[in-house]
């Protein structure tokens, strides 16, 4: 039976990927590479006209910062003494990362990261499985009762649920005061794990909408009748999601999983309102901002953020590496 569904799902994906398109069959041009039609280039044309602009001013917006940047970070820069700035290339990375401070820094923010993307995973699959199932008349109520935490700022949600679990003003302890370890003195903001917790619970709480939606359209792009035949093989609901629903919102899992990754590991907002880094808890954003901001270290500042993008790349690179998947739209094999 799962040899019958792994067949079917296999022909599906065959044919999604090997299915004709516009310019097969075409002559091949210069480098072996086939032809595209005149409609081909022309519908290529228009999406350059249309999309051009907000690109163009997207790199310029992005492009300038990250090169004002790696600029500022080659540079002894000081606002203090602005009479010591001098070039010294590569000293300020030096210093950054012969730091401690520095890896633990990305070892709290890889935590959080991998943290909150595994559980918001989890979550959201389930709440968009829910909205998928759910009767017509009830999947907007849903979709807009779901949507309500995403749809607050982010510095609310913060101090939200900072005056929850504060010591003085929160109401938490006072519901858990039954589960042992908790009492009304406690204070979550006293230790690394609590506060820890406390500062994922509110990630999980305000992104995990932003999942489940990502990954609802990928549960709209599944081919029903697909499911129905694994059903009428007899085939159980987890070997349905395992071999045909899965496999064909590897797409729309690799898109939530990168976009929710690159948000989790800039964290800022929740870990300076909460706990401003106290008790081990500085990320590596708060660390750039404390270095540039507080220190007015404009080059080790700089350095700091240029790690950081560079530590977003990398973690692209791995979530495309592992997915396989075609930007362009298509599957990749697996």
């Amino acid at each position: 039976m799962s040899t019958e569904i792994t067949g079917a799902t296999s022909g599906v994906a065959s044919r999604s990927t090997t299915g004709a398109g516009p310019d097969r069959g075409a002559p091949a041009g210069p480098g072996g590479r086939p032809r595209r039609s005149d409609r081909a280039r022309a519908e290529a044309r228009l999406g350059w006209l249309l999309a051009g602009p907000a690109f163009v001013v997207m790199l310029a917006v992005t492009a300038y910062p990250i090169l004002q940047a790696v600029y500022e970070s080659l540079f002894r820069n000081r606002l203090t003494a602005p009479d010591d700035r001098a070039f010294i290339g590569l000293g300020n990375y030096g210093v950054i990362l012969g730091d401690p401070v520095f890896w633990k820094s990305l070892g709290v923010t890889t935590g959080i990261m991998l943290v909150t993307v595994a559980v918001e995973l989890v979550l959201g699959f389930a709440l968009a499985l829910i909205m998928h199932k759910a009767v017509t008349q009830l999947r907007g109520l849903l979709r807009t009762a779901i949507l309500v935490p995403y749809g607050i700022i982010t510095v609310v949600s913060a101090f939200a649920w900072f005056y929850a679990f504060s010591i003085d003003s929160g109401y938490v302890n006072q519901w858990f005061d039954w589960v042992p370890g908790i009492s009304p003195d406690l204070n979550w903001f006293a230790g690394t794990w609590t506060s820890l917790f406390v500062i994922i619970a509110s990630e999980v709480w305000k992104t995990t909408p932003f999942i489940s939606l990502l990954l609802l359209a990928g549960l709209a792009q599944v081919p029903s009748d697909l499911e129905e035949a694994a059903q009428v093989d007899g085939a159980t609901w987890w070997q349905r999601m395992k071999r045909v629903v899965l496999p064909n919102m590897k797409a729309a899992i690799m898109v939530a999983v990168l976009f929710r990754a690159l948000d989790a590991f800039r964290i800022f907002d929740n870990v300076f309102i909460m706990t401003n880094g106290a008790n081990d808890t500085t990320v590596l954003s708060l660390l750039a901002y404390r270095t540039s901001i507080g220190r007015l270290e404009i080059g080790l500042g700089s350095a700091i953020s240029v790690l950081l993008f560079v530590c977003v790349l990398i973690i692209c690179f791995i979530a495309i590496k592992i997915f396989k998947v075609d930007l362009a739209g298509a599957r990749g094999e697996k």
